[in-house]
């Protein structure tokens, strides 16, 4: 029972640490929102987790079968899956040439008062004395505006991949049936994989946004998701 869980954990993290679509856009997003909003990293990563338990349950259940035999589906998916990562794409590659003037202060002090706050919120500060008065040049943009879209476009790039549905649920699904009662456990083993794989990414985002305090630094983030993309968008085409 142990092998089945643990052959479950490591053959999940095989296939889900691959730089893939969903991998560079959770790890930008959680980048971009290291300081503003750690509750957006979370929420993205809840909800990658939460299908990856659908399709390797589905994968163990035994839908793999069922979904061979809709062999329309798959083109379906791929040529969808190619249209949102073309543009996704080219979106990323217009912010590296335009530059979106995104920088990230990652070197904030909790025991400041502003801490927390939006940067255009914040306060001005001289050595260790905030200024006296408070001066906002935009209102700070509600969370739930800019959350959904991004779980949205995660939800696209989980969903519209067939490689989601060839790893996840054919493969897992596949293997599962060698470990006979203990499929389950295989599987279980899968969810484990997956829950450590992107708390991990979670905590990188955090770390990564160290390095990201430029808008240069930003662009050239944007400048390898493109490359990423457009690449993984051809790879899916040519298939």
């Amino acid at each position: 029972m142990l092998i089945a869980l643990l052959a479950g954990f490591g053959l999940c993290l095989s296939l889900i640490v691959a730089p893939g679509a969903q991998n560079v856009f959770l790890l930008r997003e959680g980048v971009r929102h290291a300081t503003s909003s750690r509750r957006h990293a979370v929420v993205l990563a809840m909800v990658c987790f939460a299908c990856d338990i659908v399709l390797i349950s589905a994968g163990v259940a035994g839908f793999g079968a069922a979904v061979e035999a809709v062999p329309w589906l798959f083109d379906a998916a791929r040529w969808a899956g190619v249209t949102f990562l073309a543009g996704y794409g080219l979106f990323a590659a217009w912010r590296a040439i335009r530059g979106g003037g995104d920088a990230i202060d990652a070197t904030e002090d909790p025991a400041r008062p502003d801490a927390g706050l939006h940067p255009d919120d914040a306060p001005a500060w001289s050595g260790s004395t905030a200024t006296a008065t408070l001066t906002v040049s935009r209102p700070r943009t509600n969370q739930k505006h800019v959350l959904l879209p991004a779980v949205l476009t995660c939800l696209a790039i989980t969903w519209l991949n067939p490689h989601t549905y060839l790893d996840t649920v054919l493969m897992l699904g596949s293997i599962s049936t060698a470990y006979g009662d203990a499929a389950w456990l295989f599987g279980l083993g899968a969810i484990a994989g997956s829950a450590a794989w992107f708390a991990f990414l979670t905590f990188a985002a955090r770390f990564a946004a160290r390095w990201l305090r430029s808008p240069r630094s930003w662009r050239a983030l944007d400048a390898v998701i493109a490359v990423m993309m457009l690449g993984l968008a051809a790879a899916l085409a040519l298939g």
